[in-house]
């Protein structure tokens, strides 16, 4: 499809990619029903891998298969599918292209509890090249004390990606030296932000930000220049802000299992504040397989403001 005029603006804050980076980048915006919107819905599935297969997947058997979730993504007209390496690899050489594939180039399992997060890079550059994906995922833990390591590891990660033209989508969940509380922070879901974006993200994944602020000199800050943070719409506005001023694209995750009509409420204020979309895993799949189709395809039609 030709270039919309918002498309072609988003691809004009990344003057310094190279075509190949930029191409893939209109790929992920112009594919799915929100295509030329500038606006993203995304299916990842890396649970399995993150949280066992039961806890991800019993919901709803068919998830095991990973067949099942590239064909939910492709069904409910999601820009692209997002995975670990063994997920992409059962399914990739059937797509021939028809939807754009991340791979999620670093993962983590809940059988260890460290006091300083770090996902294992479990999978290459090369190999997302090998599989024709149109982007690589990477996870960082800022207040974690492994945090440099990781952001050295994406730096090496983003230049090797931009060499092959893919662009990073890149999960940014702050947790370690933090509460439970602050990990979702608006304060501290913003300065994630605001990292992603200075480490060369193209995308940035945040979970939607609570109205709670971690950091003492963050709330002396947020109080003197009266910055909102009442509304869920505020604080995505915030954090959209955060990531240069809007010029990064800013997606949030759909979070914890919840109800229905609690998760469109979210979507809701995700739009009003400003997001580009919404990247909607266990909340997705973890449904029954119509309720899943409408439950994205609700959701796409928010971002598309109907």
């Amino acid at each position: 499809m030709a270039y919309t005029d918002r498309v072609k603006q988003i691809l004009s804050w990344y003057p310094s990619d190279n075509p190949g980076t930029l191409t893939n980048l209109a790929r992920l915006l112009n594919t799915g029903t929100l295509a030329g919107t500038g606006k993203l819905v995304i299916l990842p599935v890396d649970q399995g891998f993150e949280h066992g297969p039961a806890r991800s997947f019993g919901p709803n058997p068919a998830g095991y298969d990973p067949d099942y979730h590239v064909q939910l993504a492709i069904e409910s007209g999601c820009n692209a599918y997002a995975a670990p390496l063994g997920f992409l690899e059962a399914v990739a050489g059937r797509l021939a292209g028809e939807i754009p594939l991340i791979l999620k180039v670093n993962n983590s399992d809940s059988l260890a509890k460290t006091a300083a997060p770090m996902s294992a890079v479990t999978s290459s550059v090369k190999d997302a090249v090998r599989l024709g994906c149109a982007a690589v995922g990477y996870t960082i833990y800022p207040g974690s004390a492994a945090r440099n390591e990781q952001y050295e590891d994406l730096r090496d990660i983003i230049a090797e990606a931009k060499s092959y033209g893919l662009p990073t989508v890149l999960w940014a969940y702050p947790r370690g030296a933090l509460s439970k509380e602050g990990e979702t922070a608006i304060d501290v879901v913003a300065y994630a932000a605001q990292i992603s974006a200075q480490l060369g993200a193209h995308i940035i994944k945040v979970k939607p930000p609570t109205d709670f602020l971690e950091q003492a000199e963050a709330k002396k800050a947020f109080e003197k220049a009266n910055i909102p943070t009442k509304t869920l719409s505020d604080r995505v506005r915030e954090v959209v802000r955060s990531a240069f001023n809007g010029k990064r694209i800013v997606i949030f995750s759909g979070g914890e299992a919840k109800e229905t009509s609690a998760l469109i409420d979210d979507i809701k204020q995700i739009h009003q504040g400003g997001g580009f979309g919404s990247i909607m895993g266990r909340n997705a799949f973890q449904r029954p397989h119509g309720e899943s189709v409408k439950l994205l395809k609700d959701v796409m039609n928010i971002f598309a403001g109907k």
